[in-house]
């Protein structure tokens, strides 16, 4: 029932920031016509930004399917764009994203992948666009300081907040991995904690799942870590991915017909922006991007325009990700009830 809830809770205000941002890129008197813009807008960028969402996939999904391949579980590649959109789908449909990397271990170990590799498989992406992102937003903000400053001096302390932030994420997985005996400690107190407020029932049998898990999660990336090349490969898949997030604005400013911004300054923005807005713990960082946004690039787009790049830019990059992810959700799950009516009716058991 709370579970239930909660995602109505989740869509109501995904559909609530979707209205506002329709209001604001409509609604603006500047615009003489909206609607008149809305079909000015130059296709062929318009294709670019989707094929950015697309590279942002691809490469995602790519580095899925060569770490586990790796691993010694070698899915396909179809299999493994499947993951990253449903990862996608459900961190963007759950409060602080945390619904997607439960759903993509559940799915791995519906292709026989033991949880622990499944994990690894998480952290591994997480930990490398993690950095990848950091250094990027820190290397295009120390090249673009002044620019910056002149252009986000009132917001300066949401990007800083935002920069510390996701750089504390990266040492906090390698703890995971390194510090073994002090995370066992950990999750062993968790455990007795659990079983306190009742609601572990077999605290020994917890307890050791969690080991086991722990134990293959620090193989598997202890096994990775005698492969410097397979991190550099991983890293430089996050690199194209997270680029091709990022380079959408690029596309919406040319779609748009914009003109006079470096692309390397609209970049620096886009970096900064998402840095400033995915802590933010709401579905999708929802009105955090849309607000931060009209703030951030307020300026860089000609008076008048800003709404309609808001639109465009947040459909290329958040609902596209929601469409997408519900096709292949329903797809999935009518997939699996098939397969569950098939068993059935033979008799056997899975």
């Amino acid at each position: 029932m709370k579970r239930g809830l909660r995602r109505f809770l989740s869509l109501l205000f995904i559909l609530g920031t979707m209205a506002l941002v329709m209001w604001i890129a409509f609604s603006n008197n500047d615009l003489g016509s909206a609607w008149e813009l809305l079909f000015t807008l130059n296709p062929l960028y318009l294709l670019l930004a989707w094929g950015c969402w697309f590279a942002y996939t691809f490469f995602d999904a790519l580095g899925y399917h060569y770490f586990l391949r790796k691993q010694g579980y070698p899915v396909r590649m179809g299999y493994a764009v499947f993951l990253s959109l449903t990862g996608f789908y459900y961190s963007n449909i759950t409060p602080g994203a945390s619904g997607g990397q439960p759903m993509q271990i559940y799915y791995m170990s519906k292709r026989d992948i033991p949880i622990g590799i499944g994990t690894s498989a998480i952290s591994m992406k997480f930990l490398s666009n993690q950095l990848v992102t950091v250094v990027l937003a820190s290397v295009l903000w120390a090249l673009n300081l002044g620019f910056v400053n002149a252009q986000l001096s009132g917001v300066r302390w949401l990007y800083l907040i935002g920069w510390a932030i996701n750089a504390a994420a990266v040492p906090l997985i390698l703890m995971v991995t390194f510090c073994r005996r002090t995370v066992q400690r950990m999750l062993g107190g968790l455990v007795r904690l659990g079983t306190r407020m009742r609601i572990i029932k077999r605290p020994d049998v917890a307890a050791l799942r969690m080991n086991n898990m722990l134990d293959t999660y620090h193989a598997s990336f202890m096994r990775l870590g005698r492969h410097p090349k397979q991190i550099f490969i991983q890293l430089m898949l996050s690199v194209l991915s997270v680029s091709g997030l990022m380079a959408i604005v690029l596309c919406v400013y040319a779609a748009l017909g914009q003109s006079g911004v470096a692309w390397y300054e609209l970049m620096t923005v886009a970096y900064l922006l998402f840095l400033s807005a995915s802590y933010t713990p709401l579905p999708g960082a929802s009105g955090a991007q849309e607000g931060g946004f009209l703030v951030f690039y307020h300026g860089l787009f000609a008076e008048g325009v800003l709404g309609m790049a808001l639109l465009v830019w947040r459909f290329m990059s958040y609902y596209m990700f929601l469409i997408v992810g519900a096709a292949l959700s329903i797809i999935m799950q009518l997939r699996l009830s098939r397969a569950s009516r098939t068993v059935d009716a033979s008799g056997e058991r899975p």
